[in-house]
């Protein structure tokens, strides 16, 4: 019942009568007005609340943990991925991005991205530490004695810093054996020369590098290989004893590199270095016979690379198949 919940108190004071004689402007006060008081006992009810919703979501380190493994276990994937490839050239670029810098410009890291995705896919993580190693070398051996190179007028352009055309005249050899390889051409008995191809494309293109930039910095007289003739530092087609020297222990280096990674074994390696020398021999004299001469004004560095790799890559193949077709790799 509403009586025996709720009690109502009225409590009412009458107010004064005020006197006849009293001033007209006499203001009555508020305590003087009838004042009503009342108290409510309202019952009260006890609220039903609902249960505080757990979250189901993952904290975010556990999210952050798991996508990192996904990726760790989709970097070593086993045979490489387009996806492995990608990634983690992705991820290689952007720690080692103060070296590409120096080395490469925006557009020439760009073409190197795409070399170094392909040589993933095709020889996996030692191929693209092969081709690291060639780039770390070729840079620095490219920076040595850079101010005496440039008042010479024998520098590199852009402090040595090489673009896309450089990127793909020293690598097309070795991207036409990646592919040939990632394709499966020949089969299986086949893979084996596409990877001696690459190794030897990239210890050629090395040896050519650090030969000429050693030349420029230390060659005291330097020929003309087809005359014998001295002539100037940095003259196409010139060679040195310094130079030289230089450029086939580059080779053999490399080489090394690639023998240890398992890319080719210790007779495929000095195959390699065989092959290099000889390609740079033809280079020299392409270069001193044709490069600038008339007629052959399309003959510029780039094209001239391309020629030099491809033939110690395509000696390094007929080497093998020559001399060590009977011996077990």
């Amino acid at each position: 019942m509403a009586l025996s919940t709720t009690h109502l108190l009225l409590h009412i004071k009458p107010p004064r009568i005020p006197s006849l004689f009293q001033s007209q402007s006499h203001r009555v006060s508020s305590s003087s007005l009838p004042i009503l008081r009342t108290k409510f006992l309202i019952p009260t009810h006890p609220r039903h609340s609902n249960p505080p919703k757990q979250t189901m979501n993952r904290p975010p380190a556990a999210s952050v943990q798991s996508a990192a493994s996904q990726a760790m276990s989709l970097i070593q994937s086993s045979p490489p991925t387009w996806q492995s490839s990608v990634l983690s050239n992705l991820l290689i670029f952007l720690l080692g991005s103060p070296i590409l810098v120096s080395g490469l410009s925006a557009s020439g890291i760009g073409a190197a991205f795409l070399l170094g995705t392909l040589t993933w896919r095709a020889f996996g993580s030692s191929g693209f530490l092969l081709v690291a190693a060639y780039f770390v070398l070729g840079t620095a051996v490219t920076k040595v004695r850079m101010k005496q190179k440039e008042a010479e007028g024998v520098a590199e352009k852009r402090k040595g810093r090489r673009g896309p055309g450089s990127v793909i005249g020293s690598s097309a050899a070795g991207c036409v054996c990646a592919f040939l390889s990632i394709l499966g051409v020949g089969g299986s008995g086949y893979s084996r020369l596409w990877q001696l191809g690459f190794v030897a494309s990239f210890c050629t293109k090395l040896s050519d590098t650090v030969s000429s930039e050693m030349g420029k910095a230390y060659g005291k007289t330097t020929y003309l290989v087809t005359t014998l003739k001295v002539v100037p530092r940095g003259t196409e087609g010139a060679m040195s004893v310094e130079g030289t020297f230089a450029g086939l222990l580059a080779a053999i280096l490399l080489a090394f590199v690639g023998c240890a990674m398992g890319e080719v074994s210790a007779p495929e390696a000095l195959i390699c270095v065989i092959a290099s020398q000889i390609a740079n021999l033809g280079e020299s004299i392409i270069g001193a016979a044709l490069q600038d001469k008339e007629g052959f004004r399309w003959l510029n560095n780039d094209a001239v690379n391309v020629i030099n790799i491809s033939m110690g890559s395509i000696l390094a193949v007929l080497m093998r198949q020559v001399l060590l077709q009977n011996w077990s790799m």
